[in-house]
Parts: C-alpha cells; structure tokens; sequence
C-alpha cells in the first residue's frame, strides 16, 4: 500500500535526512521526499498497519530533523 502525506520542512537537505529515516523504519518498504511540493510518499510493507509504522516514521524523523512535522 502506498500513502502520500503532508510535510513541513526548512530545507532541501533536512528533507533527505528524513527520506533516510523513514526509510529505515521498520515497515516501510520505500519511502520518498519533493522538497518543492513538501510531500512523502510511503510505501508499506505487506500487512502493516499505515497509522503505526507512520507513528515511528515520524518519531524517527523528529530525531534527524527536530523542526519538522508530517501531517499524519
């Protein structure tokens, strides 16, 4: 299942430091940040439930970037 979700973010090289980080998140299969359009797109791995891996994406993108958000 593939999602796409809002992002707040400064700049184009904090929005890679979160592309690394919700790729390394348990159940996610790929994940991809557009600066320009302020979006990440998610895809989950088989069976996972999107609310949850996305609370972990999201704790894992606070911690490379503390300023920015995803609108969940």
């Amino acid at each position: 299942m593939k999602k796409s979700y809002k992002i707040d973010v400064d700049c184009a090289n904090c929005a890679n430091k979160m592309e690394a980080a919700a790729q390394k998140t348990d159940g996610v299969k790929n994940a991809s940040v557009n600066f320009m359009m302020l979006k990440m797109n998610v895809e989950f791995e088989e069976g996972r439930d999107p609310k949850e891996v996305m609370l972990e994406v999201r704790k894992n993108c606070k911690r490379v970037e503390d300023d920015c958000e995803i609108y969940l």
